[in-house]
């Protein structure tokens, strides 16, 4: 795997869910910007060029280190869980904060490919997320087969989770 490259994050939990994300790969941008629209929090993300597998773990590494402190604030909940939709597709994201970070998921999109993107990367991202953050998170894909759809349902419900883990 290429190395990681460097990354530039500004999260505002007490916005309106508007973001600007550059990560280069604008399948991926897209997801980033419904997660912030769902969590409700403004975010500014930008990540130096790279392979598409550094780029996305560098995303999710970014956004959990930027959370990983407003998760533990005086007054969190540090947990959160939702269920969302996209066309067809239902999946479930349970977050908690913790020591030993985790990503527990029944979704295998490894063969599936999207704008050119290998979906495996998505779970490269929910991983760094994860240990970014300090949280343990459960994916569950509740129903769905498109994955363009399959992956907006899970960045949608995580967002919501996390809207919910920061108040």
């Amino acid at each position: 795997m290429a190395a990681a490259g460097r990354s530039g994050i500004r999260v505002d939990l007490r916005g309106s869910g508007t973001a600007s994300v550059e990560t280069g790969l604008p399948v991926f941008d897209r997801l980033l910007e419904r997660l912030a629209e769902y969590a409700r929090f403004d975010l500014a993300l930008e990540v130096e060029p790279g392979a598409a597998e550094a780029e996305v773990a560098e995303a999710g590494r970014a956004l959990g280190r930027a959370l990983a402190e407003p998760l533990r604030a005086a007054g969190a909940r540090g947990f959160g869980f939702a269920s969302m939709t996209s066309a067809e597709a239902l999946a479930s994201v349970v977050l908690e904060i913790s020591d030993e970070p985790l990503v527990v998921s029944n979704v295998d999109l490894t063969e599936a490919r999207i704008g050119g993107l290998g979906t495996d990367v998505a779970r490269r991202f929910l991983e760094r997320f994860a240990e970014g953050a300090g949280v343990t998170l459960h994916v569950r894909l509740l129903d769905g087969t498109e994955t363009q759809h399959v992956l907006e349902a899970i960045f949608k419900a995580l967002g919501v989770a996390l809207a919910q883990a920061t108040n």
